[in-house]
Formats: structure tokens, sequence, C-alpha cells
């Protein structure tokens, strides 16, 4: 399949409740609407392509952005690969969904994302949090450095407060799968969410939601999901 054949597939798709759904989380035109499932189908004939998921994420429709992310190969991009995609993505469903977890299957990842932890850039910071819950709740914990987290949860808890709306969110979710998927700091991430308590997150014309780690912790010990890992990062 080409450029021309898969934006056609995507066109047809697209279905104006899930467009209006989009918008009203931050999308903007251009976009057509489509289920993320409706893409598996396609997905499966194209698997990994690289130059057409540059040629899709150039286009700024939402949808073909999305699509992208789903055909990339994460080995096959570089840091400035990895720049240039966050930089294009205007919205959290873009920067925490697409770029954060395509980014999450690159050996390149943990270096990208403490880079854009420290850039000060909402849409960045919130990527880099994000990327660091697909890492931890897909990879072995012997892949990560235990002081390196534990000092993440640190600077959570100093900084939650202070944050932007959406580096609140991917950090209360940053406490959330350490207390879930990596063993070794389960104990200070529930001591963490219990000390930062519920976050609030303001949201433009809706009413604001109230974010608490703990309880969601609570929640998932009593479903016996610790040490949850799942398999694949992308669908």
């Amino acid at each position: 399949m080409n450029f021309e054949s898969v934006m056609q597939e995507l066109e047809a798709l697209g279905k104006e409740r899930l467009k209006k759904m989009y918008m009203s989380n931050g999308a903007r035109e251009p976009l057509f609407g489509v289920a993320t499932g409706a893409m598996k189908p396609i997905a499966k004939k194209i698997k990994i392509n690289q130059s057409l998921a540059e040629e899709l994420y150039a286009t700024g429709n939402y949808d073909a952005m999305y699509f992208a992310g789903i055909i990339a190969d994460p080995e096959a991009m570089t840091e400035a690969d990895f720049d240039r995609w966050i930089d294009a993505a205007y919205f959290y469903m873009l920067s925490d969904y697409v770029v954060a977890v395509t980014l999450a299957e690159a050996d390149i990842a943990q270096q990208v994302a403490d880079k854009w932890i420290a850039s000060g850039d909402e849409l960045k910071m919130s990527a880099g949090w994000s990327c660091y819950c697909w890492l931890l709740g897909s990879r072995s914990d012997v892949e990560f450095n235990e002081g390196k987290i534990s000092s993440m949860l640190e600077q959570v808890k100093e900084a939650i407060g202070d944050v932007p709306d959406r580096v609140k969110s991917s950090m209360n979710n940053f406490m959330y799968t350490v207390a879930v998927s990596y063993m070794p700091l389960h104990d200070k991430a529930v001591e963490t969410a219990r000390a930062v308590g519920p976050i609030e997150i303001k949201r433009d014309k809706k009413k604001n939601s109230v974010l608490h780690a703990s309880e969601n912790i609570e929640k998932a010990m009593a479903r016996n999901q610790l040490g949850f890992k799942r398999k694949y990062v992308r669908c």
C-alpha cells in the first residue's frame, strides 16, 4: 500500500462521532475520526514501513499521525527523528500515545525521555514521563537503574504541584506504574502516592478531573495486578 491508498482507507473509516470526540480532547483539522481498532487490518497489510510512516506523520492529519506510530520502525529512528515527531505533536494524544509509545520501543528511549522531562516544555515533559510508564509496564525490572527511578519518584513528590496539568497527569501515572509494574520500588511508590494525594486537573469546557494514584494502586493490588507487564507497547 502507498501513501494515497492508506489516506483513502483512513478517510473511509472516519466517523463523525469519533471526530467530534477527538476534537473535544484537543485534536484539530485535518482529521477523519478513525477508531484505533479499525486501523489494525491496514497495519497488518503494511507491517513496518518507516518511510511511509514519515509521509503520514508529516500530513498533520491526526489519524494519519496515529497510524504512522503503528507502522513506524523505532529502531530506525534517531534522536533527531523523535525530536521532530514530538515537535509536531500538538496535543497530548499525539505526544503521549503516539510519540512516547513509539519511543518506548527504541533502545534510546530513556536518554530521549530524560531530555524531554528536563525540557520545561509541557508536551515534551508529558511525553517523557509517559514514555517511562510504557517502558516500566513492558520491560524487565533489571533494565532500569533503581536509584534513578527512585530519584524520579522524589522529583514527582517535590514538583507535581507546580508543573502544567498535562505533566501532572503523566507524573500521576508514573507513580501508579512504578507501584504496579516495578517491584523493587513498589513500597516507595505507594508512599509517594499517599504523600502526594489527589491531584486536580483543570479541563477546558469540562468539569475538572481529580487523579488519585494511591486509590488506583490499591484497586490494582486488590485485582492482583502487581508485577503487570504488557507484551507489546504498540497495538
